[in-house]
């Protein structure tokens, strides 16, 4: 996947949560069926190499982490951040270690995430800012949910933003028939898909009466950036909210690791959310889990043959495609061809 995905490895990918990252520990991860093996150094600043040991293979993710360093599991072999071989036992004390090293990787960490950048040279811009992460002072609280998913990313993040399936797959839950139409708005710029929806008296479920107890006017909009992010905006009024953002690591073709970030600004009720709000988003998400990998298994169970027909309500869903297929033909490094034009339409569908 790293060699044949185009320009879509030129990001920074979240690899796992910060608190996962122990200090005296390593941990294995796999981003576009690269595997790697993660530690944190004396500074307590994360490293990333490529999981193997540059002498007989073994698993660096199964090995030790002593003095900013980690070794091997299997004859102790000893690399730096940087990849380098700098110490093998066998040689005994002064011994000279040989001219071998194994790939190393970027790595930030943001907003309680590890990121790890996948692209070819060195880094472009910063990992996705996680929205409201840092906000604790303005009212706002946030956890994370870490999800797999038997999908790749280009369904997933369709799914994130598809209000039309809400009354089937989570009905009851988030969405119900409601006969009403829905306008919307929806750009795309050379990175991003932008929508807004218009729908007065729109509710989100049984929640709507916890979340909107005084019956404020309700917005939302739903944006996709590239390559694998979603963010999902509810505003209730001038003063709460609920945003679920969500950025997708792809492990294999149909596999994904998705690490959402629920932040919420909900007054009074921010107190009693963690009894109830982590169980009612994790039952949503299960839902959207359950529906991708039946969706997975057909498209796997079909190959290149089956293909999408769409309504205006997909239009969203094109314009991702579009951005993410153009990306995948694209060289790292190269220009050439020509990207999808910046548009904005307006439709409507009904829920």
């Amino acid at each position: 996947m790293l060699e044949q995905c185009g320009t879509l490895r030129e990001s920074w990918y979240a690899a796992m949560r910060s608190q996962q990252l122990k200090s005296n520990s390593p941990q294995g991860c796999v981003i576009l069926e690269q595997p790697m093996v993660v530690w944190r150094g004396l500074d307590g600043k994360p490293s990333a190499l490529e999981d193997r040991c540059a002498h007989r293979n073994a698993p660096l993710s199964k090995g030790a982490v002593f003095k900013g360093t980690i070794g091997c599991p299997y004859h102790g072999w000893v690399y730096d951040a940087r990849g380098a071989c700098i110490e093998v036992p066998s040689q005994g004390l002064g011994g000279k270690p040989p001219h071998c090293r194994v790939n190393s990787f970027p790595v930030l960490e943001r907003n309680g995430l590890i990121w790890i950048w996948m692209g070819v040279g060195e880094p472009v811009g910063d990992p996705f800012p996680m929205p409201f992460y840092e906000s604790e002072a303005e009212g706002w609280k946030k956890y994370y949910m870490e999800t797999h998913f038997a999908n790749e990313v280009t369904h997933l993040v369709e799914n994130f933003m598809d209000v039309p399936h809400t009354r089937f797959v989570h009905f009851g839950w988030f969405r119900k028939h409601a006969g009403k139409e829905v306008k919307v708005e929806i750009e795309r710029t050379l990175s991003s898909v932008l929508v807004t929806y218009h729908l007065e008296d729109d509710e989100i479920g049984f929640t709507s009466r916890i979340l909107n107890p005084k019956r404020e006017a309700l917005t939302h909009t739903d944006k996709f950036y590239m390559p694998n992010t979603t963010r999902v905006d509810y505003g209730f009024g001038s003063k709460r909210g609920f945003v679920i953002t969500s950025t997708c690591t792809p492990l294999g073709p149909f596999e994904t690791l998705v690490f959402t970030l629920i932040s919420y600004r909900l007054g009074w009720l921010n107190f009693l959310a963690p009894i109830w709000l982590p169980f009612y988003t994790r039952k949503v998400i299960q839902q959207d889990v359950d529906i991708m990998r039946i969706q997975g298994d057909n498209l796997k169970r079909f190959g290149g043959e089956m293909e999408f027909n769409s309504t205006e309500a997909d239009l969203l869903h094109e314009y991702i495609e579009s951005l993410r297929e153009f990306a995948a033909t694209q060289k790292p490094g190269e220009k050439g061809g020509t990207p999808p034009e910046p548009r904005i339409e307006s439709l409507s569908f009904w829920i």
